[in-house]
């Protein structure tokens, strides 16, 4: 999710509004929470502070599917605790309660629910807000050992001003070997680097320094020819697919009002076909996911379950109901009505496997790629915790009938990315994307709009 480079998969981000939790009751009640009949200190230091608010908030927020007795959870971790602060009980730094708090969260036994560093929360902080960060704006997949292979280029980003486009394969930095640890260190530093790489086989050596840029990463749309393989982006305007391309549901909001912009950008322009494309996305606001489905699925409904009660969703052309009051909307929403297919891989995750299932559930389109991460049939909150966050699951979701979302998307065509891919990418050669392109054939369409259409 994180424009900047990595040499792992991203942190994924369970579905849901990934808001901040700011407020009194929590941060107090849950300082107190401990301090009763498990053998918490009598004098919080601020890692049993820490560790106190973190095992409030399992009690008392939590919603998802696990079934672990946190009671007893809390009292096995609480003696971890008192291990690692037994030579200084009284004024223990919060640092020294971070290991502990992850590992008891992992021990609930939800990937969705997970503590977050002050590091990590910073990062995240900026993804979802939208705000700026020092970065390259790239993202890359590994090839051959240490070399790397530009999956994505964010628009307005040092990376896209100093030339780079997607499929160049790194080789070197400065002459000498290309590492990620030196691209780390090159974007801390903010110097200029000689990049070496190849492109399509030919050798390039492009400037490039890391700055300070906004993180935001909003939908965009290409246009390919319908029925040719797909290479780089054509500019003819007759028998066109668009692929609509959604790289996160973060970005600090925006991105469902520009998912409705690009359909209709797409329709003016007289698109026979739609690919989305929601490889490496991982995941964001439900909002701006479920307002992004809407102009291509007439109608969604689900239900929330948490442990105050169901609410019901509906969301159409892209206006959200929640237990019938307006929860937000979208200017001038679209409704694409035309072939549709969505392309995913296994880092597609939460709100993007939310996409794809109501695509899936409404017959709108197949799914083709592969099986999705594996974090769809719930939703997170941000929790301050100390210096750090704890990610929550505070809800699941089901379909009115009750029929629990899927953990994971099974695509309608699998289609195993590999290195074999990665390297085909190097030769501007997207195989998903030329599946995706063949399906459309196939792929059903809308005959009635059911809001323009209603007798």
């Amino acid at each position: 999710m994180k424009p900047t480079a990595r040499s792992s998969a991203p942190r994924r981000v369970a579905s849901g509004s990934p808001f901040l939790a700011h407020t009194g009751r929590v941060l107090m009640l849950g300082s107190a929470l401990l301090l009763s009949g498990t053998g918490a200190q009598a004098v919080s230091s601020p890692a049993q502070t820490v560790f106190n608010r973190v095992n409030f908030l399992l009690e008392d927020n939590y919603g998802g599917l696990s079934t672990v007795d946190r009671v007893a959870l809390t009292a096995e971790y609480q003696k971890r605790l008192d291990a690692v602060c037994s030579s200084s009980p009284a004024d223990c730094a919060e640092a020294k309660a971070y290991p502990v708090i992850q590992a008891e969260v992992t021990a609930l036994g939800d990937e969705h629910t997970f503590f977050q560093t002050p590091e990590d929360f910073k990062e995240f902080s900026a993804s979802a807000s939208g705000g700026n960060r020092l970065q390259f704006g790239v993202k890359l997949a590994r090839l051959d050992g240490e070399n790397r292979v530009v999956t994505e280029v964010v628009p307005g980003s040092a990376a896209e001003e100093g030339g780079l486009m997607r499929g160049d394969l790194l080789l070197s930095i400065d002459n000498a070997p290309y590492t990620f640890t030196g691209l780390k260190a090159a974007k801390e530093k903010g110097v200029p680097i000689a990049l070496g790489l190849t492109r399509k086989g030919v050798g390039l050596t492009l400037t490039l320094a890391s700055r300070e840029s906004s993180t935001r990463d909003l939908p965009r749309i290409d246009y390919v020819p319908a029925s040719t393989p797909v290479g780089a982006a054509s500019t003819a305007t007759a028998g066109e697919v668009a692929v609509l391309r959604i790289p996160t549901f973060l970005s600090g909001g925006g991105v469902a009002q520009q998912v409705h912009d690009l359909v209709g950008q797409a329709q003016a322009r007289g698109a026979s076909g739609m690919l989305i494309d929601l490889r490496g996305n991982g995941g964001g606001s439900l909002y701006e996911c479920d307002s992004g489905v809407s102009a291509f699925v007439p109608n969604v409904t689900r239900i929330a379950r948490s442990v105050d009660g169901n609410v019901r969703t509906v969301v159409s052309r892209g206006t959200r109901l929640e237990d019938g009051r307006i929860a937000g909307s979208v200017r001038n929403p679209k409704l694409w009505t035309g072939p549709l297919a969505v392309l995913v891989d296994g880092s597609s995750a939460s709100c993007s496997e939310f996409f794809a299932y109501e695509i899936q559930y409404a017959g709108r389109g197949p799914v083709i790629g592969e099986t999705t991460a594996g974090v769809g049939n719930t939703a997170t909150r941000i929790f301050e915790v100390g210096d750090g966050a704890l990610q929550l699951t505070i809800l699941n979701y089901a379909k009115p009938d009750g029929t629990p979302y899927p953990t994971r998307i099974t695509p309608d065509q699998t289609f195993t990315q590999g290195e074999e891919q990665i390297r085909a990418l190097t030769q501007g050669k997207d195989d998903l994307l030329n599946d995706g392109l063949k399906a459309l054939a196939k792929a059903p369409v809308l005959t009635l709009d059911p809001v323009r259409d209603r007798p």
